[in-house]
């Protein structure tokens, strides 16, 4: 089972289960316990316990009210059995005589649907009526139970469930359609139904449904199926896609003739559950095929989203630095302008170099960059005009002090003149720039 789990994406402990739940059930399909374990979402508990509450004759608290699928009547490859001996000599005539009973049967068959659809609207039949269907089909099993034991294991659900469930699962749904009028019913369910090989081999390769044409789910089956003879046991399985009436049995039967009709019936058309299978098996390996695609897709899409997201981040980021180093070029082109005008203007309003004499004093000024200053000014100018007088230098720092030589000491630019602030003549003055 190895590549087959694979191929359905099994983990091994889903893988386990499995096994498990076929050693504890006993049901030799693992399809089926396969299914019946996905229906329960892998919940081996829950999947066990359904088992065995229908094996032990209760109710199941896990079957859910579904819509039926719809049920198809092959009247051509539907096998018919009953006890009534056949009539006359074989060969053609006996062909010819099936024939002609077919036809007949099927046209018999329409007629009494098209008759029973009209009385439908002429009389009253309470069974028209379904009000309470899991209640039929429980009151049923339990009123059989009493009178006729053992018996297969019916399923403990409606029609509706069991056709799904038959379907979800890919099994054989054996529909056992009760009359107590039937003169035949009795024999039928104290020896045939009660026989240990039937029981083992319906609850082996089948689910088993049963209720009585005298309520309103089992009349309503009945109507449905076709059947004219009670007992009447019909095998529905999936065929072409389709849930198809595929056998029914009309009338008492021996467990032997039964036994030989179900294992007919099924070897006939385990091949069309098979394919059934298999295709399920495909359309699962192509689903998760596809979710892988979809998920890689979606991860290689996630990844290229995010690449796309880290370019765009990128190309903003170096576009905003760009744009900050603009701006910055642009701001200190705007304030070498500002600054040359302020120069300009400062060396405009500065009054004119005096002439060499008598309160006259000489002044050598050093830039940072080693340019020397020579300046003469009057002994009444300020530190303010001596200030004024470097910064309106082209290479003067823009924000500067100025000291002394020798002792070192600042000269505070302000309203002090220049024998205030201690200057003579031919003093050296330097210049710093306090940003440097």
């Amino acid at each position: 089972m190895d590549l087959e789990d694979n191929a359905l994406g099994l983990t091994q402990e889903q893988t386990d289960k499995i096994l498990q739940f076929q050693d504890l059930t006993g049901i030799e399909d693992m399809s089926i316990c396969r299914d019946v374990l996905q229906r329960h979402q892998w919940d081996l508990e829950v999947a066990i316990q359904e088992q065995l509450n229908i094996r032990e004759g209760r109710p199941s608290v896990f079957a859910t009210e579904a819509r039926a699928p719809p049920v198809v009547h092959d009247h051509i490859a539907q096998q018919i059995f009953t006890d009534e001996p056949p009539e006359g000599p074989g060969g053609m005539r006996g062909l010819l005589r099936y024939v002609v009973n077919l036809v007949v049967s099927m046209c018999y068959n329409t007629i009494s649907s098209v008759l029973n659809l009209l009385l439908s609207f002429v009389r009253n039949d309470d069974r028209r009526l379904v009000t309470d269907p899991l209640g039929d089909v429980m009151g049923f099993i339990s009123s059989y139970t009493s009178r006729y034991n053992p018996h297969p294991v019916f399923y403990q659900g409606t029609y509706a469930q069991a056709l799904n469930d038959a379907k979800n699962e890919l099994r054989f749904l054996i529909v056992y359609l009760h009359s107590d009028s039937a003169t035949e019913t009795q024999n039928f369910c104290r020896s045939t139904l009660a026989d240990p090989e039937v029981i083992q081999y319906i609850n082996t390769h089948a689910l088993f449904w049963g209720c009585s044409v005298d309520t309103a789910e089992g009349w309503r089956v009945a109507q449905s199926v076709g059947g004219r003879r009670y007992p009447l046991l019909c095998v529905v399985c999936v065929r072409e896609h389709r849930m198809t009436v595929v056998a029914r049995n009309e009338g008492s039967c021996s467990s032997a003739q039964l036994l030989q009709r179900l294992r007919h019936v099924v070897n006939d058309n385990e091949p069309h559950l098979a394919a059934a299978r298999a295709d399920r098996v495909e359309r699962e390996v192509t689903a998760q095929l596809r979710a892988a695609q979809d998920e890689a897709y979606a991860e290689s899409l996630a990844a290229d989203q995010e690449k796309e997201r880290r370019r765009a981040a990128d190309r903003a980021a170096r576009v905003e630095r760009e744009n900050e180093d603009l701006r910055r070029r642009l701001w200190e082109e705007r304030r070498r302008e500002e600054m040359i005008e302020a120069r300009a203007a400062m060396a405009a309003r500065l009054p004119a170099e005096p002439a060499a004499g008598a309160g006259t004093v000489v002044l050598l000024i050093r830039l940072p960059g080693g340019e020397r200053l020579t300046r003469r000014f009057t002994l009444a100018h300020t530190t303010q005009d001596l200030y004024d007088f470097v910064f309106s230098h082209p290479q003067s720092p823009e924000e500067f002090e100025i000291t002394t030589n020798f002792p070192k000491r600042v000269l505070e630019c302000g309203d002090a003149n220049l024998v205030d602030a201690g200057l003579k003549d031919r003093d050296v003055l330097f210049v710093n720039d306090v940003n440097a």
